[in-house]
């Protein structure tokens, strides 16, 4: 039975990413779209409004809530708490309050207000990707992971990712 509740918490971590890596583009898109014409604004808008409505509501949402429900089950079947766990608990609930960081997002944009530029919500969008690098290092190498080591490699992957995220911005306005 563990196997299974496992592997079910696997699969609706997947689609709770997928979720939170594709919604942020939308909040981008709809953000851009606000640069165009006013035909194909609203037009772009009224879109990405049932977009983001249909994956928050009918994929990210449902698979946060049941990764919830399936990893607090995992957890009481392991019958322990060992030491990367507690570490990787803390991981997931910045996940958490990255996703009700989403949601807040979310609704602003579907009542018409656009706070972020493109250009944050992109770097916005890169935090789901720290936090998944984060938390699968730490479930695949447990123990063996010293913590200096872990720190230094995510910081060098978060220097990374926001070097490629500048280099990415200054190519697009070169265009």
């Amino acid at each position: 039975m563990y196997l299974y509740i496992k592997a079910l918490h696997i699969i609706f971590i997947v689609t709770w990413f997928a979720g939170m890596f594709y919604m942020p583009r939308l909040f981008i898109y709809n953000t851009e779209a606000g640069d165009k014409p006013e035909a194909a604004k609203a037009a772009l808008r009224e879109q990405f409004a049932i977009m983001m409505k249909r994956l928050w509501y009918g994929i990210t949402w449902p698979s946060a809530v049941l990764t919830l429900i399936f990893g607090l089950t995992t957890w009481h079947l392991m019958g322990a708490t060992p030491e990367w766990l507690k570490v990787k608990l803390l991981f997931v609930i910045g996940l958490y309050i990255y996703h009700f960081t989403l949601h807040v997002i979310f609704k602003q944009q579907q009542q018409g207000v656009f706070k972020y530029s493109s250009q944050q919500l992109r770097i916005w969008n890169e935090v789901a990707t720290i936090f998944l690098v984060a938390i699968v290092m730490l479930v695949v190498v447990k123990q063996s992971l010293s913590f200096l080591w872990g720190i230094v490699g995510l910081l060098l992957f978060v220097i990374l990712l926001m070097s490629a995220i500048k280099i990415y911005k200054i190519l697009r306005d070169k265009k």
